[in-house]
């Protein structure tokens, strides 16, 4: 019997898992495949349809991932598929300058030659590793997919984590795990509070597609309103996030497109040649938030319900994928000893794993932000010079890289390639 089947002959009544998992995305979706993996059965509630997150129209979202992030997707059976979409990561260079001016002479370059692990990292877009999550999702035995579903209440003082679903379906389980976004609802549910602060600040994210060869190399340039990030994608393209104050990010999204690239090309620059907009153009607001807990009894958060940070870095996605290992492998191992997974004890390794990176994160984000979006000319002299400094140093050059691409610290097994 199919999984839509088996759902409609036990509509009504309280349908049992061992994880329950709100939020459908990639971070929820990677957990789900991974904790499957391991033999644990798991319902899966995505507010969005199906049909949308298998939307194969391209708009030019796309994501930043680690070597440790690659090697988790690895490890969980979809990296095989997505291996012909990913563009490596090859150089990184990062710029300080103001619009319309050349850039400061002092760049800090990273090369992946100076690492044995090969690229940096891989730029992918948002429409094949949605697509390959959804596929596997739908495949696995172990996953039962509530798509298009929403919870309207939790609750979590039993010996069982219980939802209910906006249809009026009732889910239980060991463990309720919130990955549903900055504004969690899991969380709030739980009365797990927040920190965090606005930025005044919003992102606008676009492809463009471009005359000359990127060369696998991504930009940053570090501009008075905010960075600019342009990443390669596959072919002659690129992905871009542009950060800009408010008000002249809602003022530059709403022009025409050719008014948008005019406004874009004297900050761009030309060393790709003629650029021309590909897909479509988004904006978001950009703040800081950071859960007071990531965990309570039978509940805990991952991802941005976790923790959201700006996108200077672009580790988003990568704190997230971290956040999936470390949660996999305790669960996973609790599981296997016979403990109850859902008891605060065993909860809080993963807080304890996960919560001081976090912060760490979060602190550094802000930090480099407030350093950079600006343009006073003894902290722009001050910021120029460490580059020179780190770019001087080897050591200091690859010890960056080893950091941005995900390989310090405690990492889980996921996170080494390797099964837990």
């Amino acid at each position: 019997m199919d999984k839509p089947a088996a759902r409609a002959i036990l509509a009504g009544m309280t349908n049992d898992s061992d994880i329950l998992i709100v939020g459908g995305g990639l971070n929820g979706s990677a957990l789900a495949l991974a904790l499957a993996d391991a033999g644990l059965s798991i319902s899966l509630i995505d507010a969005l349809p199906v049909q949308t997150r298998m939307d194969d129209a391209f708009d030019g979202r796309g994501y930043a991932l680690s070597i440790a992030s690659q090697r988790l997707l690895q490890a969980i059976g979809l990296w095989g598929g997505l291996r012909a979409h990913a563009q490596p990561i090859l150089e990184v260079k990062i710029t300080d300058g103001r619009p319309g001016e050349a850039p400061s002479p002092l760049i800090l370059e990273f090369d992946h030659a100076e690492i044995d692990e090969g690229p940096m990292g891989y730029m992918i877009e948002d429409r094949y590793l949605r697509r390959a999550m959804q596929d596997a999702l739908e495949a696995h035995p172990g996953v039962t997919l509530y798509a298009g579903e929403r919870v309207v209440a939790q609750n979590t003082d039993g010996a069982r984590a219980e939802i209910t679903l906006a249809s009026g379906e009732s889910l239980s389980g060991s463990v309720l795990v919130g990955s549903d976004g900055r504004k969690s609802g899991t969380a709030e549910r739980a009365g797990i509070k927040r920190m965090g602060w606005q930025y005044n600040q919003r992102a606008l994210v676009c492809a463009l597609t471009h005359e000359r060869a990127h060369n696998g190399v991504a930009h940053q340039l570090f501009l008075p309103s905010g960075p600019l990030a342009i990443l390669p994608l596959p072919g002659n393209a690129v992905t871009i996030v542009w950060t800009e104050s408010d008000a002249e990010a809602l003022r530059i999204n709403a022009l025409s497109d050719e008014d948008y690239l005019a406004t874009l090309r004297p900050i761009f620059g030309d060393f790709l040649g003629e650029i021309s907009l590909a897909g479509a153009r988004f904006t978001y607001p950009l703040d800081l938030t950071l859960a007071q807990s990531f965990v309570a009894p039978r509940l805990a958060l991952l991802g941005d319900a976790a923790r959201g940070v700006h996108p200077i870095a672009g580790q988003g996605l990568n704190a997230g994928l971290k956040d999936v290992g470390a949660l996999a492998e305790v669960l996973t191992l609790a599981h296997r000893r016979g403990e109850d997974i859902g008891r605060i004890d065993v909860l809080s390794r993963y807080q304890q794993w996960r919560r001081f990176d976090s912060a760490t994160l979060a602190l550094a984000t802000d930090g480099f932000n407030r350093l950079f979006s600006n343009d006073n000319s003894l902290l722009r002299l001050g910021r120029d010079l460490g580059m020179g400094i780190v770019n001087a140093i080897p050591g200091l050059r690859r010890a960056a890289i080893r950091e941005a691409a995900g390989l310090t610290g405690d990492l889980p097994k996921l996170l080494q390639g390797r099964p837990i």
